[in-house]
């Protein structure tokens, strides 16, 4: 079973490359307030269609580079402003 994030996209200066922010909210074990973290993960995309605050989802994969270990499976949501 592969591995399914969802995040935004930061950066798509790459060429067939993007960079997407996948935020966690999780509850401290011990003071039960809600923590946000975020990591940051460099997917392949092989038509360059994805832009800069689009909503996508990405798929673990076979390794493309040192950094790229996920692929764009669809885009969920376009940014404000984009055709």
């Amino acid at each position: 079973m592969k591995k399914v994030k969802i995040g935004r996209v930061v950066s798509d200066r790459m060429e067939r490359t993007i960079v997407v922010r996948v935020e966690e909210r999780r509850l401290h074990s011990q003071y039960r307030k809600h923590i946000r973290r975020h990591t940051k993960f460099h997917a392949h995309d092989a038509r360059d269609e994805a832009g800069i605050g689009d909503l996508v989802r990405i798929e673990e994969c076979r390794r493309f580079s040192r950094t790229k270990r996920w692929r764009l499976t669809e885009i969920l949501e376009r940014a404000e402003g984009q055709a």
